[in-house]
């Protein structure tokens, strides 16, 4: 262990972890063999997959991006993975320089990481904990010392909804923090989506459960129910691509294949996504 690097140390390094898998997509560098040997296999059951992954990050910044420049100078970034390509933060502040930030993530790395960026950064933290557990996460210190829920906050669900499995509801854990939220607070969600999947997507997802223990692709209607009945905001719960679009949310890599069931020259599904508000 004195070997490894200072931000992997007390990590199990036999076992994948899904924000280093991430990492590995996205080009970053704070993962491990095990982590890299998943992301290789997943990526050969489904070649676009990277491209989706990136596709689900410049959705990150757009949604973020749009919130800051309606006002919103708080976030939570729930299952926040590693920082490798941009930061809440970053985007935030770029807008509005007195946006605070909290990432909250289980993995050791992901938040020493996040830790050691942060440290020049006093308007934001990253706390280790358990998204599910919503009353362990809004108690914290580190989120209460920083977040006033009395005024709007966005709260952001990523690509980690679909982790949950159903016996841990992750409706209700997306209601909870919705409760919390005062008038103008918001709710941005990304999930993979099971509707007409093809063979391979379906493939990879039993590939995550069995190494990192569970991945829980759904029906579009079971991820629009995780709003909560709030209001969304245009363009409604859409393919990412399809939030908002600039030039950086069609590149070549997202049209140029067919893995995940469009035909060629086409842009793929990327997965649903979007927000809403609470009034």
């Amino acid at each position: 262990m004195l070997d490894q690097p200072w931000w992997a140390r007390g990590v199990d390094v036999t076992r994948p972890s899904s924000a280093r898998v991430y990492d590995v997509h996205l080009g970053g560098s704070h993962n491990f063999e095990v982590d890299r040997e998943l992301a290789e296999r997943a990526a050969r059951m489904m070649p676009s997959l990277p491209s989706v992954l990136r596709a689900n990050r410049s959705f990150l910044r757009r949604v973020v991006a749009h919130l800051a420049d309606a006002g919103i100078t708080q976030f939570l970034d729930l299952g926040s993975g590693i920082p490798t390509v941009g930061n809440v933060h970053e985007i935030a502040q770029r807008v509005d320089p007195r946006s605070r930030v909290a990432y909250v993530d289980s993995d050791l790395v992901a938040v020493a990481h996040s830790r050691a960026i942060l440290r020049e950064a006093p308007r934001a933290t990253a706390v280790r904990a358990d998204f599910r557990d919503a009353a362990a996460v809004l108690s914290h210190p580190g989120v209460t010392g920083l977040l006033d829920f009395d005024e709007p906050v966005a709260v952001l669900f990523f690509a980690v909804l679909h982790f949950v499995p159903d016996d841990d509801d992750p409706a209700g854990i997306v209601a909870a923090y919705a409760d919390a939220l005062a008038p103008g607070g918001h709710l941005a969600v990304s999930h993979a989506c099971s509707d007409d999947a093809p063979s391979s997507t379906r493939q990879a997802a039993e590939m995550y459960s069995e190494r990192i223990g569970g991945f829980y692709p759904r029906p579009l209607r079971r991820i629009a129910e995780m709003f909560a009945g709030l209001p969304m905001l245009p363009p409604g719960l859409v393919d990412l691509t399809d939030w908002h679009p600039d030039t950086d949310a069609r590149d070549t890599d997202t049209r140029d294949t067919d893995a995940l069931g469009a035909p060629r020259g086409e842009r793929p599904r990327t997965g649903p996504g979007g927000v809403a508000v609470k009034r």
